[in-house]
């Protein structure tokens, strides 16, 4: 059977944010993957592949051509499959322990990157200002391997979240204290900031603690860490300690 006009129409519009927000849809694509989504809560809407023998009990499935395959994914080197998921409608219990927020990360790479951070430190809710990219971005999809499916993201004004919580709230910063040397409660929000910018300034005048993550090389030149990489070591930096 093949793709027709407004199947591969939809897929490919589904890779702009405006069309996943209207259609309340989303594509994952690859075996792994798409299996994490159809063994968790997520709703499948319709799945595509060129051998179904990889998902035998599952329904809605179309077999499609390599060529089909090949026009429909928005990957380099396609695999196998693409599947189309509702979106779920989520809401936000805080809950104790660490709270990680993002404030404008608009790399997909690295938002994929942290969500499997959260996954990997046992943290089920990520906290994203509005302007941070979005989580069904195709590309975050993918990075996250799957994580998503354990890791609600919630995006909301992060002033307003900020204000009303009683928890601790740290800045990641260059000039701030010593992570290593710095004692770390159990109930905080840990905030990382743009990649090019770092934490916007509306934010930063609302957090109480400022860490950082020193640099030991001799030549002291690294500009910056990356926010994923910088994310990793903090997160198990609170792990380690609580």
């Amino acid at each position: 059977m093949s793709l027709s006009k407004n199947q591969l129409k939809l897929i490919t519009s589904l890779r702009k944010k405006k069309y996943r927000v209207t259609s309340n849809l989303f594509i994952a694509e690859g075996i792994k993957v798409v299996n994490e989504f159809l063994e968790s809560d997520f709703e499948l809407e319709r799945l595509f592949c060129v051998d179904a023998s990889h998902f035998k009990n599952c329904e809605n499935v179309t077999l499609i051509s390599e060529a089909d395959l090949k026009k429909a994914s928005s990957l380099s080197t396609p695999n196998n499959v693409i599947a189309i998921f509702k979106i779920p409608v989520t809401n936000f219990i805080e809950n104790e322990g660490l709270v990680l927020a993002l404030d404008e990360v608009n790399d997909p790479g690295n938002l994929g990157t942290i969500i499997r951070l959260c996954d990997w430190f046992g943290i089920d809710q990520l906290i994203c200002s509005k302007d941070t990219v979005d989580c069904y971005n195709a590309k975050v999809v993918q990075a996250s391997m799957g994580s998503l499916t354990r890791v609600a993201v919630f995006y909301t004004d992060l002033k307003v979240y900020l204000k009303s919580t009683k928890k601790a709230k740290y800045a990641t910063l260059m000039d701030g204290e010593n992570v290593y040397k710095t004692t770390l409660p159990k109930e905080a929000v840990l905030v990382m900031g743009n990649e090019a910018n770092g934490i916007s300034t509306p934010i930063l005048n609302l957090l109480d603690n400022a860490i950082s993550i020193p640099r030991f090389g001799n030549l002291q030149q690294t500009e910056s860490l990356n926010v994923a990489t910088a994310t990793a070591i903090l997160l198990s930096e609170f792990k380690r300690t609580n």
